[in-house]
């Protein structure tokens, strides 16, 4: 996720500045989101947003959800989703299922990156709506980049990021978790 938002952010926020904090992994950023919340309550400028994004994964939307909106609740902030117009702080964002099916968003920039890949990918059944990926989003990526004989000894995550992303163009994106986020964030820059 760094790495493709280290790629991303710039084409949809342009020249506001921002700083990403990488977690190892979902179980971590849970454990430590409370703590980081509360240090930021005491000190955030109010010009400053915070954005918390992670994957889905096989956990319940709505729950993860509002379990993120309840660390930021408790840590005496206001989510975008809560703040009814007025002003906020945190913006939570999910990657439905994983951060892969914003490339199958965005097949055109896959191909890009891989020019291998099949090119009607993107208008088969089980990958027409990347968020509903059955299976693993990253796992269906990895299998469709091996057909195409690439990463055969498995999917090298950062290195996809980076492609995938430098290639991306997010207002083309049809990933829905991807447009919600691409959303909330363009509505930030000037």
């Amino acid at each position: 996720m760094e790495a493709a938002l280290r790629v991303l952010l710039p084409k949809i926020i342009g020249t506001l500045s921002f700083e990403i904090h990488p977690h190892q992994g979902k179980h971590d950023l849970l454990g430590s989101l409370h703590a980081r919340l509360l240090g930021y309550a005491a000190r955030i400028p109010a010009t400053w947003r915070i954005v918390v994004v992670m994957d889905r994964d096989d956990d319940n939307c709505g729950k993860l959800k509002a379990r993120l909106d309840q660390m930021v609740a408790a840590a005496g902030l206001v989510t975008r989703s809560k703040a009814r117009g007025k002003p906020y702080a945190v913006v939570t964002r999910l990657a439905i299922e994983e951060l892969e099916a914003w490339y199958f968003g965005d097949w055109d920039a896959v191909r890009a990156a891989y020019p291998r890949v099949a090119a009607t990918i993107s208008a088969q059944a089980k990958y027409r709506d990347p968020d509903a990926i059955a299976g693993g989003t990253w796992e269906a990526f990895e299998r469709v980049l091996q057909k195409a004989g690439y990463f055969k000894i498995g999917l090298a995550k950062m290195q996809a990021a980076r492609t995938v992303a430098a290639h991306m163009e997010p207002d083309r994106n049809v990933s829905r978790s991807f447009q919600v986020f691409r959303s909330a964030l363009a509505e930030m820059a000037p």
